[in-house]
């Protein structure tokens, strides 16, 4: 598994996580690791990566079980919309996943 951004990615295993996806996008999506709209909302208004950390996990990771999302999506790419570097939450869910399975996700 690893992580990327849909302006980036050209591979043909692509997994959108965001609540909306390019059109055309060619991949799957996975619901379950969307942002709930109002967390997502608030931090494009206030920008704070910490409650929007707080808000991901408490919202949707906590109320997963991270081996069956990696075994979902073991050999996929997840993708969102930032660019590599910038604040986002597939970089969250690859931190979740290390911290909870011991398994590196890498950014593409």
């Amino acid at each position: 598994m690893n992580t990327s951004y849909f302006a980036k990615y050209r591979g043909s295993n692509g997994v959108n996580i965001a609540i909306k996806h390019p059109p055309g996008f060619p991949g799957t999506s996975y619901p379950a690791l969307f942002p709930k709209y109002w967390f997502f909302k608030r931090y494009k208004e206030d920008g704070d990566e910490v409650a929007y950390t707080e808000a991901y996990y408490s919202e949707v990771l906590n109320r997963l079980d991270p081996q069956k999302v990696y075994n979902d999506l073991k050999g996929s790419t997840i993708l969102c919309w930032e660019k590599s570097g910038s604040f986002c939450h597939r970089r969250i869910v690859a931190k979740w996943l290390s911290d909870n399975l011991g398994v590196k996700v890498p950014e593409l």
